[in-house]
């Protein structure tokens, strides 16, 4: 299987808990952020939303879908959310917000993939899976800025 590594970084000049509000219901993301195509709750997990399992469906500029489910394994507002994903991508990703002047998102989604076609072009399609990874977080950070409608002062 071959291994991903992403950190990206988004700045909104939003309060903390608007911005972890929007990032912890998965629900919501098809309205906001273009590269999610479906986010089914299958499970809503303990009352503190630890143990939440969602099935999440992805599309961006390559012409192909990628869904896995996503189970929360931390949580805690306003400023981590931590999830293990197992399907197509295989992984954990975190959320970690700071508060400032607005709110600084750090994501880190460290993961590898399942599909075997994915795993063979690894080699030399790594760099466009990074590009078209980079360009799903583009849009979510877009979309969650016109959601909040706070102005989105960073976006790595």
């Amino acid at each position: 299987m071959a291994d991903y590594r992403f950190l990206t970084t988004w700045c909104l000049d939003a309060p903390i808990e608007r911005v972890f509000d929007a990032i912890d219901d998965a629900a919501r993301w098809p309205q906001w952020w273009k590269g999610v195509t479906g986010a089914e709750l299958l499970a809503p997990g303990a009352d503190d939303g630890v143990g939440r399992l969602w099935r999440l469906t992805w599309r961006s500029r390559l012409p192909y879908d990628l869904t896995f489910e996503s189970r929360v394994t931390r949580r805690e507002p306003p400023h981590l959310l931590e999830a293990q994903a197992d399907g197509e991508l295989i992984g954990v990703g975190r959320w970690r917000l700071f508060e400032g002047h607005g709110t600084a998102v750090l994501y880190e989604w460290n993961v590898r993939t399942s599909r075997a076609w994915m795993n063979r072009l690894a080699p030399v399609a790594r760099p466009l899976f990074a590009w078209n990874h980079d360009v799903v977080m583009r849009q979510g950070a877009e979309g969650l800025a016109t959601l909040l409608d706070a102005p989105l002062l960073v976006r790595s």
